[in-house]
């Protein structure tokens, strides 16, 4: 289920390239945010309490509100390729969060495991081309840090909480946080055409309701580093699509990288897997 997060994140870069606005990141953002965070709230039909309210507001701000919106600036001033591999460090990122936050220490094949998979993602993307701009790099920083430290946050909240309310709660927010900065920057909503609709249908339902939904189940279930080693899997969708759909080849150091994705993950699941098997033994004596 975490997993399918990354993977329709990974489309995204497609759709929005092909269908969406160029010019409207922020109401792009929008747009992708609060419709999204009040769909799930018609599904489960819960509004926030006590301190809930700011715990919401601070998640929606870091990982979604100044999170699209940061992303957008880096997909506009950076190489897709650079921009993907600082994105891809968020497993590492997310380590360090989780065990200051969440006593989660990392364990040694976990972190192999995340700087296999970031070299991979290097030699995937990284081909030397492209100018490199400071804010752009920046920008991208401070998303992949946010949002690692949001989604750590989220773990350490949620437990009350069901999953949708969760990730409604958050999208609204975030989408509240966008909109007077849309109208601010960037004037009036961008006028969308047939396609242009289509593609936020996708973005707003499948990679944002449904996938953050999947994300922070994920979260709820796995430790937080383990999450992050999934989240690779988003720059090898985007790779992948890319072939499949848009006519690009795959060289020989794309395909080389994209096992060493597959491989950190694998990797850094190994150790968690055996973990539970020696659990389910010991509770199984137990009984």
């Amino acid at each position: 289920m975490t997993a399918f997060a990354p993977v329709a994140w990974g489309a995204t870069y497609l759709v929005t390239h092909r269908y969406l606005p160029p010019d409207h990141p922020i109401w792009g953002a929008a747009i992708r945010a609060l419709p999204a965070g009040l769909l799930l709230l018609l599904v489960r039909r819960r509004l926030p309490r006590g301190s809930w309210w700011w715990r919401s507001a601070v998640l929606g701000a870091l990982n979604m509100g100044a999170f699209f919106a940061l992303v957008y600036v880096a997909a506009q001033t950076l190489p897709t390729s650079v921009a993907s591999t600082i994105m891809a460090t968020s497993p590492v990122v997310m380590m360090a969060f989780a065990w200051a936050a969440l006593s989660e220490r990392p364990r040694a094949i976990r972190v192999v495991g995340a700087l296999v998979g970031l070299g991979g993602v290097g030699l995937m993307l990284f081909d030397g081309g492209g100018a490199v701009k400071i804010t752009g790099v920046l920008a991208s920083v401070a998303a992949m840090t946010m949002s690692s430290f949001g989604y750590v946050l989220a773990k350490k909240w949620s437990a009350d909480v069901d999953v949708f309310s969760l990730t409604a709660w958050q999208l609204i927010a975030g989408g509240l946080v966008l909109l007077p900065a849309a109208f601010a920057v960037e004037g009036a909503p961008p006028a969308l055409d047939g396609p242009a609709v289509l593609g936020f249908g996708y973005v707003t339902v499948v990679a944002t309701a449904v996938a953050f939904a999947a994300w922070f189940t994920g979260l709820r279930h796995l430790g937080a580093g383990t999450v992050g080693l999934v989240g690779l899997l988003n720059p090898v969708t985007g790779v992948l699509l890319g072939t499949a759909i848009a006519g690009e080849r795959l060289a020989p150091h794309q395909i080389a990288g994209i096992v060493l994705v597959l491989g950190g993950i694998l990797a850094g699941q190994a150790r968690s897997n055996r973990a539970r098997a020696v659990v389910g033994r010991h509770a199984t004596v137990e009984a």
